[in-house]
């Protein structure tokens, strides 16, 4: 899985600048509409049909506290890298908090499989290489969907190679035990949306503006409390 997110981001690349000039006009954040929809439909139909039936198939056959367990063992892995985007932004508190989950949950959480951090009071704060670039003064540039993983801003396809490498699970071996580990993981992030799916069904909308606008709203907002969050410290 590692190997298709490198893929996709090439892939990517060479489409916005091949489809450049084929926007839907009328909205300047989204000049890529035209190539999104036809990328957001079918990444919408691999879920349909592969996605969905994985993550409610291990939903239903994997228990509760098993998709915890794996949920924070991942979670404490990306815990880690969040650090060091943190330090990036200039937010040592955030840092600081984010490296002590690390060292509780590996060391009193059987490896991060428990989260004692939370249970300390030790907040989660997520943070990544597009955020950082963010925070940095880097334009968003437009609004792309990605192969496969989904809504991103141009910005944040550039820092995607970036987080891949700053993934400890990027380094584990053998390769098959890694291999196993992202699907899992992947499966698990998907059954974990299962409930936000079915409410996106059920509305009656455009799911590709919805989920578009929802992103980008998100999205800035995560990068405007990290930089006043840096401003203050």
């Amino acid at each position: 899985m590692n190997q298709i997110k490198q893929l996709a981001a090439a892939a990517l690349i060479v489409t916005v600048t091949g489809c450049a000039s084929s926007g839907t006009p009328g909205n300047p954040g989204d000049p890529l509409e035209g190539y999104n929809r036809m990328m957001f439909k079918i990444n919408d139909k691999v879920d349909t049909v592969a996605f969905q039936p994985l993550a409610k198939g291990y939903q239903t056959v994997t228990p509760g506290f098993v998709q915890t367990g794996i949920g924070n063992f991942f979670g404490n892995l990306g815990d880690l890298w969040s650090a060091v985007n943190q330090l990036l932004q200039g937010r040592g508190e955030a840092g600081f908090t984010s490296l002590t989950r690390v060292a509780f949950n590996t060391t009193f959480g059987l490896g991060g499989v428990l989260d004692i951090a939370t249970e300390a009071h030790l907040t989660k704060q997520k943070s990544d290489f597009g955020q950082t670039l963010g925070v940095w003064g880097v334009g968003a540039g437009p609004y792309v969907v990605m192969p496969l993983l989904g809504s991103s801003t141009l910005r944040d396809v550039a820092g995607t190679p970036i987080d891949l490498y700053g993934d400890p699970w990027h380094y584990k071996y053998p390769v098959d035990v890694r291999n196993i580990g992202t699907v899992v993981r992947l499966v698990d992030r998907r059954a974990q949306l299962l409930s936000a799916s079915n409410l996106l069904e059920d509305a009656s909308l455009d799911k590709y503006v919805f989920v578009r606008d929802a992103y980008l709203e998100s999205r800035q907002a995560q990068i405007d409390a990290a930089r006043a969050r840096g401003e203050h410290q």
